[in-house]
């Protein structure tokens, strides 16, 4: 009975503190169909930004390199720079182990090429983004392109851009490792 009671304590314990990290989490969601990016904080909207593009052929669990769709799927910030092309870009860790595993699952890579992206995963280093999934992926804004071709296209090779001014309100939420889940 005494262990039974440990256990029950113990999981009690550990699920009470995963469901409080959650809720002191801040993370990003970005809705593919209604093209928005809302930052959560603490389970609630810190920030609502509309009129976001995605890939110019919109957004897939199957992306693969050259089909400038956007992935779906769960993500981290793993870069924050300036750009002179975009203004400013935030990396995502695209392809992640998830998206691997479900390639070569699906035959879109070989085992050799998700060897490659795991090892580096499991080492720390960047992904390797010349596999035919594809890389280079991230948040971004507009730089000096076409605020007209953004606001009435989607026009990106699969990456989330807004404009430079959301760009600079969402800027002050990031953090690497942050989560970034999109759908």
């Amino acid at each position: 009975m005494g262990q039974i009671l440990f256990a029950f304590l113990l999981n009690l314990l550990v699920f009470n503190f995963a469901a409080a990290s959650n809720q002191t989490e801040t993370w990003i969601e970005v809705d593919t169909s209604r093209l928005q990016l809302t930052v959560m904080n603490a389970g609630k909207v810190s920030l609502l930004i509309r009129g976001i593009s995605i890939g110019r052929f919109g957004a897939s669990r199957i992306r693969m390199r050259g089909s400038n769709l956007t992935p779906i799927g769960t993500f981290r910030i793993s870069s924050i720079r300036n750009s002179q092309r975009f203004y400013k870009f935030f990396g995502i860790d695209y392809p992640n182990r998830k998206t691997a595993d479900l390639a070569l699952q699906a035959n879109r890579i070989d085992l050799a090429t998700w060897k490659k992206i795991i090892k580096a995963i499991d080492n720390n280093m960047s992904v390797p983004q010349d596999t035919p999934l594809g890389g280079h992926l991230g948040i971004h804004g507009i730089g000096k392109g076409d605020i007209d071709v953004h606001r009435r296209y989607n026009w990106t090779n699969g990456c989330i851009a807004l404009t430079n001014e959301q760009i600079n309100q969402l800027n002050r939420w990031l953090k690497l490792g942050m989560r970034v889940t999109i759908f």
